[in-house]
């Protein structure tokens, strides 16, 4: 991501914004001390003070008749300069050997961790006062020993999370490609841990600076240089006679900090945040316009009809990418519609836009999409929401992926049930143990206690298949739900889809790109390509006579001339004896 667009979404997020111009005029204010300020901030003129601000003197004196305005603008200087000072050091020797040793691994990594752990071992406020002793009361000295106490802190935070993406597949990758270890770190390891390192940034900031303030509170600084720290001392000291003298040093402390932690979080989330998002801000998503199309007149089916529908995603210049066109298709009750296509065709929007769960940035922007005779194109989220469930379910492909790893597979299949049918836990369980049933997966009792990676993964897909009729829909929308699974498994998926659709009338929209599937399986079947139907059918006809040139491109590709084979049927098992 450039610069220039990093540093637009962090002026455009209000608190990133706030924090930059607040950091920014501190250090500004700071920097330009002798042209703000007009006394030196060590000059004494006892006969005024605890004077109250005045022309000369905005801020007052303090307790030796000294300027206050300028003491805390030549403070700054020796406090934020010490914390810089400190930070540098800390991520010149954290950064670095964190990236080598989560990396690289080995001997390195252990006598790495040996000196780290030593280290961190160590109180750092003693290890202060001991160098203060040794070393003189030179805060930057001071500030030397601190950066290297606290870059434990970044290299135990790189080393952790460096290690776990080495073994990441464009990790070895980028290695089988023949680029240098050096390479690989800075172009494909580094990126990773950026956005905690800034946090990090914020945070050892912080601390440096507070622990400098801390050291010149209790005295041990560096002695008459004027410092955020001494100045606390002092208006502590006087308390009790001027109370007014704690509150610009600790307002520095205070907004420096915040500023720091508030500036360091926008930008990790403008660099981390790589969706693009439109030049042009749109006051409201508007709603998709009527289209006309080749089927517009013909009959809508009762349960779902789509109608010239077209999606399209924002680009960051603030104009649309079209990526379905005009797309027509239905499904009747009962019925099994093949959507079929390569990779990139449009399947998935189009299922996605009928479940209203399209991805940031893209929308509906014309036709038609009527469930159960209603129309859902444009429809708020809350509604959707309401059909989801109880109308329409969703089994997506990769069932490991869709099913919580936290917790038993009887839990994610009765928080639907409680949620939309206001069911108890004892009924919500016997549901899903009926669901089970249903699914045909043996021994119910103990698949609800388990969890999913205790399962396989054609048991999971049953389980994802039992979760989404959890409700009694009307349509079933099952987006390539044979995919990763072996032959024998994906036929008794397809099987229960079969036996759910006669048993129950079930309407199922299947998003596939496996013909045979679509040979075994579907009623009729829809042919995209390039976002648009090309041809649509009974699955006869699709397979036997295609007329567009791009299905018997398709057909062609099918590496088995052998005719469809008979649907599956279950046998049962027989038991060899030698």
């Amino acid at each position: 991501m450039s610069t220039g667009r990093t540093l637009r979404r962090v002026l455009r997020n209000p608190l990133g914004g706030l924090s930059a111009a607040l950091l920014l005029l501190i250090v500004a204010a700071v920097l330009l001390a002798p042209v703000i300020a007009s006394q030196d901030p060590g000059a004494s003129s006892l006969s005024e003070a605890f004077a109250g601000p005045s022309g000369d003197h905005p801020l007052g004196m303090d307790s030796a008749g000294r300027d206050i305005l300028a003491r805390i603008l030549y403070g700054g200087r020796t406090t934020l300069g010490g914390a810089l000072l400190a930070l540098a050091i800390a991520l010149a020797l954290g950064v670095p050997t964190g990236l080598v040793a989560g990396y690289r691994g080995g001997r390195f990594d252990s006598a790495a961790n040996w000196t780290v752990n030593l280290v961190m071992a160590l109180p750092a406020m003693v290890v202060l006062l001991a160098s203060r002793a040794i070393l003189g009361p030179d805060v930057h000295v001071l500030m030397i020993v601190l950066g290297v106490l606290v870059a434990p802190s970044f290299f135990r935070l790189v080393r952790g999370i460096v290690a776990n993406v080495r073994g990441e597949l464009y990790v070895d990758a980028a290695k089988v490609s023949g680029l240098s270890d050096t390479r690989i770190i800075a172009r494909h390891v580094l990126t990773v841990v950026r956005g905690p390192i800034i946090i990090q940034v914020a945070l050892v900031a912080g601390i440096a600076i507070a622990l400098q303030a801390g050291l010149e509170f209790l005295g041990v600084g560096s002695g008459s240089t004027a410092t955020w720290g001494a100045m606390l001392n002092e208006a502590f000291q006087n308390i009790q006679r001027a109370p007014r003298l704690i509150l610009w040093p600790g307002l520095a402390l205070g907004l420096t900090n915040c500023a720091l932690v508030l500036l360091a979080g926008a930008v990790r989330d403008a660099l981390e945040d790589q969706t693009p998002r439109p030049a042009r801000r749109r006051r409201a998503r508007p709603a998709p316009e009527p289209a006309e199309s080749a089927d517009s007149a013909a009959p809508r089916a009762a349960l779902l009809s789509v109608r010239g529908l077209t999606v399209a995603y924002a680009r960051p210049d603030g104009t649309d990418k079209e990526v379905v066109h005009g797309v027509d298709l239905d499904v009747r009750p009962g019925e099994i519609l093949g959507l079929v296509g390569e990779s990139g065709s449009g399947k998935t929007q189009t299922a996605f836009s009928v479940l209203g769960l399209l991805p940031e940035g893209g929308r509906v922007t014309r036709g038609s999409i009527t469930v159960n005779g209603r129309e859902t194109a444009g429809l708020r989220e809350r509604d959707h929401r309401a059909l989801r469930g109880r109308t329409l379910a969703y089994v997506p492909q990769e069932p490991m992926s869709n099913l919580d790893p936290a917790f038993t597979i009887g839990s994610q299949l009765m928080e639907p049930v409680r949620h939309h049918l206001g069911l108890g836990r004892k009924e919500a369980a016997d549901k899903a143990r009926e669901l089970l049933h249903l699914v045909e997966i043996p021994d119910p009792d103990r698949t609800l206690r388990l969890y999913p990676h205790e399962i396989s993964g054609g048991m999971a897909q049953r389980v994802l298949i039992a979760g989404a009729m959890s409700c009694d829909p009307e349509l079933l929308i099952a987006d390539e739900p044979t995919t990763a699974l072996d032959v024998r498994v994906q036929a008794e998926v397809l099987d229960l889809l079969r036996r759910l659709r006669d048993e129950r009338g079930l309407g199922v929209l299947l998003v596939t790109h496996n013909l045979g599937v679509v040979a075994d399986v579907c009623d009729r079947v829809a042919v995209m390509n390039a976002g648009r139907i090309v041809e649509t059918g009974t699955t006869e006809q699709i397979l036997g006579s295609p007329r567009d040139p791009y299905t018997r491109t398709l057909l062609a590709a099918v590496l088995d001339d052998a005719p469809a084979r008979a649907p599956w049927q279950p046998r049962e098992a027989r038991t060899v004896t030698a």
